[in-house]
């Protein structure tokens, strides 16, 4: 079993998720990709984060295959970080994070921000598990299943 400092080795994938983008610098990291952030001072500017926490966060996702880095779009000298297909499998992630906090961390009325489909300018309908059938699981509903040795 690995120590409770290093979940990357863990038979959990929560575990072995929360290991790669648990840090809450890395996730503001992901949303601000999300949002279109790519150049480094961009993401600074966003997150008011010092520039050795953000040089490493940055580095992590790159590592973990959730960044990557790229010649600046625009064709300057600068470089880009650029979400993976890795890093775009996030997005369910973000929004039921975005929604449980909507829900649950704001009073009535109280000013936040909101993820709207763009097409119709309608906010993103709530995320919720759901068996084959489109029945809405609830945690009693499931099971935790080993697979694999």
């Amino acid at each position: 079993m690995p120590s409770s400092e290093d979940l990357s080795e863990s038979p959990c994938p929560v575990a072995r998720s929360v290991a790669v983008v648990g840090d809450r610098w890395c996730l503001l990291v992901v949303r601000d990709a999300f949002d279109g952030i790519r150049r480094f001072g961009d993401f600074q500017r966003s997150l008011g984060l010092a520039r050795n926490i953000l040089s490493d966060r940055l580095r992590r996702l790159v590592e973990a295959g959730i960044l990557a880095l790229q010649p600046a779009s625009d064709g300057s000298a600068y470089r880009e970080y650029v979400l993976t297909p890795r890093g775009e499998s996030l997005f369910p992630l973000v929004v039921a994070l975005r929604q449980w906090g909507e829900r649950q961390l704001f009073q009535p009325g109280e000013r936040h921000s909101v993820l709207v489909d763009r097409r119709t300018g309608k906010p993103v309908p709530f995320m919720a598990p759901a068996a084959k059938d489109g029945t809405v699981l609830i945690p009693d509903a499931t099971e935790v299943r080993k697979v694999g040795e």
